[in-house]
């Protein structure tokens, strides 16, 4: 499997420029959708979302679409992976188990001041449910419903496996042990281009190979040239000659290159979405 999509949809400098003039912005997602094969949802990073809203989501797209999730960062960058049971079973029981089959990996991006704690790490991890089943049985017992912008939802379609990965931004987990730690705990290791700002980590850890691309030679702001998505397509070839699932996402939106970067790296790899963009 290899999807290539962007890091959220909702930006209005994207409009009438990405987004034909004069789409409504409840159909953002779907024209979206019609273009790529996977968004990255990262208002889930800022707040909790709405049952209703991940309803919503599911019905705007194709069958075949994929959603990577990221967790919240009152975990990652709040709580820094410690005492986190119930904001864990609050984020499951928002809805996020409803998007069924098109639900993909969840991500978890740790700060850039979060160095290598294994321990730490390795407790949190023991908590990530590792199917829709096991994650609402957790949310169930765990969640804080006061924090719930409507009531609990913790069901799915189906019994389906969730995957993590986890990004990381600090130069001390350059090591073998966060290596062998994820690949004990099938979590996927990030591969994250950020223009050198923080430091990129590119090793398998898992099944799964999760890219995330901020910018060529500016944080969230540079575009892709011609030469570097072709020395990206060439990486995603090779993964994916391995038997590995891979997923990109572009997170370099200040200008809108995201949707058009990812749009050139997909036609690279002859991807081609279901349908034609809603008009």
């Amino acid at each position: 499997m290899i999807r290539v999509g962007i890091s959220g949809w909702r930006y209005p400098r994207w409009r009438g420029v990405f987004y034909p003039s004069g789409l409504p912005q409840r159909r953002e997602l779907e024209h979206a959708s019609r273009c790529l094969t996977s968004v990255e949802v990262n208002g889930s990073f800022y707040s909790l979302q709405r049952p209703s809203s991940w309803r919503s989501w599911a019905e705007q797209v194709p069958d075949d679409f994929l959603f990577a999730v990221k967790g919240p960062r009152y975990l990652t960058h709040m709580k820094k992976l410690v005492d986190v049971e119930a904001p864990l079973g609050t984020f499951l029981a928002s809805g996020v188990l409803s998007l069924g089959h098109r639900l993909g990996p969840v991500l978890w991006q740790l700060p850039p001041n979060l160095g290598f704690h294994p321990d730490r790490l390795a407790a949190f991890f023991d908590l990530l449910p590792r199917r829709t089943s096991d994650a609402a049985l957790y949310a169930d017992a765990h969640h804080d419903e006061t924090k719930l912008k409507e009531g609990p939802d913790t069901t799915s379609p189906a019994d389906l496996p969730i995957r993590h990965v986890l990004e990381v931004r600090h130069k001390s987990f350059r090591t073998a042990e966060f290596c062998e730690l994820l690949r004990a705990h099938d979590i996927g290791m990030v591969v994250a281009d950020s223009a050198g700002t923080w430091p990129m980590f590119d090793e398998v850890t898992s099944d799964l190979v999760y890219v995330r691309l901020h910018g060529d030679e500016e944080l969230y702001a540079s575009g892709y040239s011609d030469e570097a998505l072709d020395r990206w397509a060439e990486k995603v070839r090779g993964w994916d000659a391995d038997g590995l699932d891979v997923l990109v996402y572009f997170d370099n939106d200040a200008r809108v290159h995201a949707p058009f970067d990812a749009i050139a790296l997909q036609d690279r790899l002859g991807i081609t979405p279901t349908s034609d963009p809603p008009t």
